[in-house]
């Protein structure tokens, strides 16, 4: 060691006199590139060929040479990794715990931790693990396997596995590497099956990504997994009342402990408003989050996605490594090669098992021969003198036999028959021998036909793995399109904005002075000035604005509904004008004019009008000779409403002494027109999904689910809906439903009933309490019409065909309804109806229907 240190001072310190100069240049260019080239090549990158690192390669191949079909402590399988890899036990002990976590090389026994709350495995002397099942079918054969000699030379270890299945897309890996990384998504096994099909049978296919963790994805930016690529994770938040959401799912990648964490910091910084935040987590995901009181689920569902760890997102670098250079593919591609190469894989097998059978088969028959001709007793064999003359006089015995043979026979061949012993003579059974030639001819024809038809076999491979392995891997992870959540839309107000007129300065720390609204640390504010002018600045703590205000409020951008109706005088001797008009977006800190810029012109009337309302005014005149009419009223529903910098109508050219208000007005704007995305399961304004119809202030939504339950819901954008919706349209009291449902508590009877839904935003059942129940029918049709066909002992009965409306009355939604029938169902369809309503006619003319009495004798049609 000293001898290092003095040579290292030697090469880094100035020459002396006589000396040569000695430079770092080639030996860093030299040691780093081969440095960075061992981490790339045999650290960090996974291999295209068989999806794994070197050190995993290593511990499974090691766990297959231990493998007895016992578990082996984990503490041994990391020592008998350690004489094929040359690092520290701990690099080898994680790496085999990651693999035991992914749950599909490895079966484990004891505790490997948790993937969802974080928890570490326990200690490699209290664990033990085994390979899987798909692992000794998918990942081992050491006929196809091609072998090296491990650092030191002691052993072999494989170059890589002979792995007849796309395991890097399954498993997904991660890796940071000398100047690149590697990130490639796990993948659902099931879908890996489908697509490697499809690939073989040259039609197109597509694969997502699918997490242990569950959760959401938005894979619209996924780029087939392609380097610049990125997706979007969320959690699956539930709401178990109006005060306690439920996260059941996380993103990939994340904890339970991360997720809280996250919660409690953007809590902290007031982002959200919540009261705690319970972790029931054990064998599945349950984290409470209890709101404050006064705070809405849905907003916060949107404000968890915003600010926390509930929403990430993460960019795919698919890096593998091939032919020991690094290359960026696509999943795609990768799953084409690993496709490719479990054909070749499973064609290699073929060739070499039929290399096998062909041998058994000639020395199978070479012996029938030997022993059916008693070759052993001709008197040259026995009296042979030597064992080259032995070998002679068995090949000239078997000339006339030499065409029957599938090669050659070879002097190792007639060495074999030498070393047949007399018991097996003795024992030769003919038609045994003949049987077995006959089997193996079978089993050499079959794997000919398997040969040429390697495509159909490899397909038929991947659907065995399917069948076999595919039900423990269902897809974990809910492909969806997310709706970009604006984060000034959903957070918490949690400050209050001050405004001391006197000095001239707003701000949230001005608590003694005039409060204005409440507002966030990300708000905007818009201010109106006497002069015209308005600029919209950031919330501050502090800050300067002048004297001459005359309105302030929180600025929502692109908001079309706020309308802002001004009266303003042109200059010092102008008319006066009158316009309508609405803020969209604007630059911050910049000012803007509403008059049309003269100087001295000024405000006189202005008012902010959040749904867009159109007031009276009454505009007072100054008196002047012969003037006639000192006093007239303006209605601002009669001005269209323009951009920000029009003009505006010319209200007077006469002097103005003082406007007032005569009235308050309606809104000019109309209904909201509202859209359903089913994509995303959100309300929008912008014409996306399906139209629900225009809503003015009380409307609201009827939502019916599949499981027969309904709830009404107002036209907010920050809404939460579930993706079992059956129906959803615009709440009308007056109309009529009809349900076909199958009645759990009345043994599974069908029963029909029309009704009509009632107001309410709590979630009830109209097909009765019994979660068994099941609806079949759902329709609001004048006059609907159903067919019920019969099936088992009931089959021979004809088809019923029924009138709804004269078979049963409108009753409450909570009625129970009235039997079709105790037959045996087959099928209940419904039909187009025969008979309408007058246009002039509402569905509502049924309230006039007798209401029947719900009794439990019910009228059974095919009473006999």
């Amino acid at each position: 060691m000293n001898d290092k240190i003095k040579e290292s001072e030697q090469i880094t310190s100035l020459p002396s006199q006589g000396s040569s100069r000695r430079t770092l240049t080639g030996m860093y260019q030299d040691w780093f590139l081969d440095y960075a080239s061992y981490v790339i090549l045999e650290r960090a990158v996974p291999d295209l060929d068989d999806g794994l690192k070197p050190v995993q390669r290593r511990i499974l191949h090691s766990m297959k040479r231990l493998d007895d079909g016992r578990y082996n402590k984990v503490a041994n399988i990391v020592g008998h990794t350690m004489q094929l890899h040359p690092h520290g036990d701990a690099s080898i002990g994680d790496a085999l715990v990651q693999l035991g976590q992914k749950d599909l090389l490895i079966d484990c026994q004891g505790n490997w931790g948790n993937i969802l709350t974080g928890d570490g495995a326990a200690a490699p002397r209290y664990i033990e693990a085994r390979l899987s099942k798909f692992a000794l079918d998918v990942v081992f054969n050491p006929k196809t396997t091609d072998w090296k000699l491990s650092y030191d030379g002691r052993n072999k270890e494989p170059i890589t596995l002979p792995v007849k299945f796309p395991l890097l897309l399954m498993q997904g890996v991660e890796g940071i590497a000398v100047g690149l990384s590697s990130k490639i998504l796990p993948h659902n096994f099931n879908e890996i099956c489908d697509a490697s099909i499809a690939f073989l049978e040259e039609k197109p296919f597509q694969i997502y990504p699918d997490f242990q963790t569950g959760g959401l994805l938005d894979v619209s930016k996924y780029n087939d997994g392609e380097r610049g690529g990125s997706v979007k994770i969320r959690a699956k938040i539930n709401k178990l009342d109006n005060k306690t959401l439920v996260i059941t799912e996380i993103p990939y990648g994340r904890t339970t402990t991360s997720v809280i964490e996250s919660i409690l910091k953007a809590n902290d910084k007031g982002k959200i408003k919540i009261r705690k935040v319970d972790d029931n987590t054990a064998a599945a995901v349950e984290i409470q989050v209890h709101l404050a009181p006064g705070v809405s689920s849905d907003k916060t569902i949107d404000a968890l996605y915003a600010f926390t760890d509930c929403e990430i997102s993460l960019s795919p670098n698919c890096c593998v490594i091939d032919h020991k250079k690094p290359y960026f593919l696509t999943v795609s591609d990768v799953l084409r090669r690993a496709t490719d190469n479990a054909k070749k894989l499973l064609q290699k097998e073929f060739c070499i098992r039929k290399e096998e059978l062909f041998n058994q088969l000639h020395f199978a028959s070479l012996e029938k021969i030997f022993i059916e001709e008693r070759i052993y007793k001709d008197k040259g064999f026995e009296q042979a003198q030597s064992m080259e003359e032995a070998c002679a006089h068995i090949r000239t015995r078997l000339e006339p036999y030499i065409a029957s043979f599938v090669r050659q026979v070879t002097q190792d061949d007639l060495l074999k028959l030498m070393e047949i012993k007399m018991g097996r003579i003795l024992k030769f059974n003919a038609d045994k021998a003949s049987a077995l030639i006959a089997r193996i001819q079978e089993e050499i024809a079959e794997i000919d036909d398997h040969l040429a038809h390697i495509v159909a076999y490899t397909c038929d491979w991947f659907r065995q793995l399917k069948k076999k392995y595919g039900a423990a891997h269902p897809r974990c992870t809910e492909l969806r399109s997310f709706d970009t959540i604006e984060a000034s839309k959903v957070i918490e107000a949690n400050e209050k904005l001050y405004i001391n007129r006197e000095e001239g300065f707003i701000g949230t720390s001005l608590k003694k002075d005039e409060f204005i609204a409440n507002c966030s640390s990300i708000d905007d504010v818009i201010i109106f000035y006497k002069d015209g002018t308005y600029k919209v600045v950031r919330v501050q703590d502090k800050m300067f604005i002048g004297k001459n205000c005359i309105h302030m409020a929180i600025f929502k951008k692109n908001d079309k509904r706020t309308i802002y109706n001004v009266v303003y005088k042109d200059g010092k001797t102008g008319p006066y004008y009158a316009k309508r008009f609405a803020v969209t977006s604007i630059t911050r800190d910049r000012d803007y004019n509403l008059t049309r810029g003269k100087p001295n012109s000024r405000v006189l009337y202005f008012t902010a009008n959040p749904n867009g309302e159109a007031e009276v005014i009454k505009v007072m005149l100054k008196p002047t000779p012969r003037m006639k009419k000192l006093v007239f009223e303006k209605d601002f529903g009669d001005l269209l409403i323009k951009g920000r910098q029009s003009m505006g109508n010319l209200l007077t050219k006469n002097s103005v002494y003082r406007i007032l208000l005569k009235h308050r007005g309606a809104s000019t704007l109309g209904g909201r027109k509202v859209w359903f995305d089913h994509d995303v399961l959100r309300l929008n304004y912008e014409e996306r999904g399906t139209y629900l119809g225009e809503f003015k202030g009380d409307d609201s939504i009827l939502v019916v689910a599949q499981d027969g339950s309904y709830y009404t819901s107002n036209f907010d954008l920050n809404n939460h809906y579930e993706s079992s919706i059956l129906r959803m349209e615009k709440f009308d009291e007056h109309k009529i439903w009809t349900a076909v449902l199958f009645d759990a508590d009345q043994k599974n009877f069908p029963y029909v009933k029309r009704f009509k839904f009632e107001a309410t935003s709590k979630r009830l059942r109209f097909i009765g309490d019994n979660e068994a129940s099941k609806l079949l029918i759902l329709s609001d049709t004048d006059y609907p019409r159903i067919s019920v066909s019969f099936g088992g002992a009931d089959s021979f009965r004809d088809m019923l065909v029924l009138e709804i409306a004269d078979f049963i009355g409108v009753k409450s939604y909570r009625a129970k309804g009235k039997r079709l029938t105790t037959y045996q169902v087959e099928q209940i369809t419904e039909l187009e109806p025969v008979r309408f309503l007058p246009k002039e006619e509402s569905s509502s003319n049924e309230d006039d229907s007798p209401v029947e009495e719900d009794t439990d004798e019910q009228m059974n049609l095919f009473k006999e």
